[in-house]
């Protein structure tokens, strides 16, 4: 069965919740354990979607313990009994859309040093590739310190996969994709033009109070969000969102920094399309697993 890995950042993590929820044949879902995904977890479980939490220098092994010999032994001998028979067929072509993802939610103050972002992401594709078939890469560009990826990584012997828009390019950063893709986003600035424009979605209005803390930079808020240039919040509607407070969150950003409100329409579709081709891609040509792997036993 392929494993799909994700490389994700914490500002979709509502998108992310989203497409692994909504994916029916997900066969488990592990997440990488770590203090950054509690709220993730919640969300997660709130959906109905259980998974297992392992630290990363673990799942490896996970991937490697197999199942039980006796069952697959059993499964052989009882194979030709036509009734036995039909029920492996119908597990095996059920077995055949299925698929194991791997999702490594990385911390949000990575964006206060791009360069650190980049070694993060650079440094988890190269240890999450060991047991990967694929790795979904859920991140835009990010200021093009992640626009070199596919580049860097061509002899990396695993596919990578990216959030693109519907001309195929990579989206710029979270806000791109919450907004449709980069056009979408080239669009709504231009609008915006002459206006110090800050756009929210879920994720950004409730995490705004902790992103000083978590980028170690003291006066973020009142060097960047006070400057008066800034005079617009837009709200970003994508119809999807774990965050019960989303409308209480804007106004309070709002009243903090002097702001206007405004709202856009935005999407879920290129998280959600991103997903499915990575999906689609590692069901159809399975790729390369671990010559010891086999599929855990839940």
């Amino acid at each position: 069965m392929p494993v799909l890995s994700i490389i994700a950042c914490g500002m979709l993590e509502d998108e992310l919740v989203h497409v692994l929820s909504k994916d029916c044949e997900l066969k488990q879902l592990i997440v990488v354990e770590n203090r950054n995904n509690l709220g993730f977890l919640r969300k997660l479980r709130a959906g109905k979607c259980i998974p297992r939490t392992i630290p990363l220098d673990r799942v490896q092994m996970f991937f490697k313990t197999g199942l039980n010999p006796d069952f697959e032994t059993l499964a052989k001998f009882l194979a030709p009994f036509p009734l036995f028979g039909k029920v492996c067929e119908k597990m095996n072509a059920n077995a055949g859309q299925q698929i194991s993802v791997v999702v490594n939610l990385l911390r949000l103050g990575l964006h206060a040093d791009l360069e650190l972002l980049k070694s993060e992401v650079y440094r988890n594709i190269r240890e999450m590739a060991a047991f990967s078939d694929g790795i979904l890469i859920f991140y835009g560009t990010c200021g093009h310190v992640l626009g070199e990826l596919e580049k860097d990584f061509i002899d990396l012997g695993c596919p990578l996969f990216f959030l693109k828009d519907k001309a195929g390019e990579i989206v710029e950063d979270c806000i791109s994709t919450a907004l449709g893709g980069n056009e979408a986003y080239a669009r709504a600035m231009l609008a915006c033009r002459g206006k110090g424009t800050i756009y929210l979605t879920p994720m950004w209005a409730s995490s705004w109070k902790n992103f000083e803390k978590e980028s170690g930079s003291r006066d973020l808020n009142n060097r960047y969000l006070k400057n008066s240039r800034y005079c617009l919040a837009v709200k970003i509607e994508t119809g999807i969102s774990y965050e019960p407070d989303f409308n209480e969150n804007i106004q309070e950003f709002a009243r903090t920094f002097g702001m206007n409100t405004t709202t856009l329409k935005g999407s879920s579709e290129i998280a959600e399309q991103g997903y499915s081709d990575a999906r689609k891609s590692l069901v159809k040509n399975p790729g390369r697993l671990p010559k010891n792997h086999q599929d855990p036993v839940l």
